[in-house]
């Protein structure tokens, strides 16, 4: 998969040549510790719709892997919660769910594996630092994940997102609070007389690459502050900010 640009990193180098490359998609494989059987499936889950647009010929992004992907990790970890925690209530098993399968989270693990370092970048979001965004790497880690799905079924992407998301399922589900922070702030203030918080969010950025701000009111008096790739994200960080400061006061 060539690439008109290059990085800093170690492992992501001129892309042009395609021995290079392969071993870096290989690397990548050894991670997910799988061996695909058409390496042009794990190509096409790399390659960013930026990087497609300044192809010569048409080229196929990974959007589709990603819309795939997203559905077999919200049916694989929707399943495992539900087969591994009998005694939950559907809204225990949509917290621990939301806890997991969310921009920031898969991010973290894409980040973790590596997938920011081999992503075909166009020109432009190379250079607005396109491989540490949490939006292009969360929906890069969706598309890999489709990849392996199509590559082998489910037999092989199952056990792959419950690596690697068993410890933070686990967490949820020990914890459930810890995630869901909006509750918990909401659950505190309205104990302490100071009724329900108010958030106020504003979004800005194109819309394939939208990031929002968001800040928590508690009694009129703005408690916390939080950024994210989704207004659901920025308003759970500002409420565990404004939950910290209160409980800290």
């Amino acid at each position: 998969m060539p690439s008109t640009t290059s990085t800093p990193s170690s492992e992501r180098v001129d892309v042009s040549d395609v021995e290079v490359l392969d071993e870096a998609e290989r690397r990548l494989a050894d991670r997910l510790e799988h061996d695909f059987a058409d390496p042009g499936l794990l190509r096409r889950a790399l390659a960013h719709r930026s990087w497609c647009g300044e192809q010569d010929a048409p080229v196929p992004s990974n959007e589709r892997l990603e819309f795939l992907g997203d559905a077999v990790l919200g049916v694989v970890v929707a399943e495992h919660a539900y087969r591994a925690y009998p005694s939950f209530a559907e809204g225990e098993l949509a917290k621990v769910r939301s806890a997991v399968v969310n921009s920031r989270v898969l991010a973290e693990i894409a980040e973790d594996l590596g997938i920011g370092r081999v992503l075909a970048l166009g020109r432009g979001e190379e250079a607005s630092g396109g491989r540490a965004k949490a939006s292009i790497l969360a929906d890069a880690l969706e598309a890999v994940i489709g990849a392996v799905y199509l590559d082998a079924g489910w037999d092989a992407a199952r056990p792959l997102i419950l690596r690697l998301l068993g410890d933070r399922i686990g967490h949820a589900a020990a914890e459930p609070d810890d995630f869901d922070h909006k509750s918990r702030l909401q659950e505190l203030t309205v104990r302490r007389g100071d009724g329900t918080p108010r958030y106020v969010v504003r979004g800005s950025g194109p819309d394939h690459d939208r990031q929002y701000d968001a800040e928590v009111l508690v009694g009129g008096e703005r408690r916390g502050v939080g950024h994210g790739t989704s207004k659901k994200d920025a308003e759970q960080r500002a409420a565990l900010q404004a939950w910290n400061e209160l409980t800290d006061a």
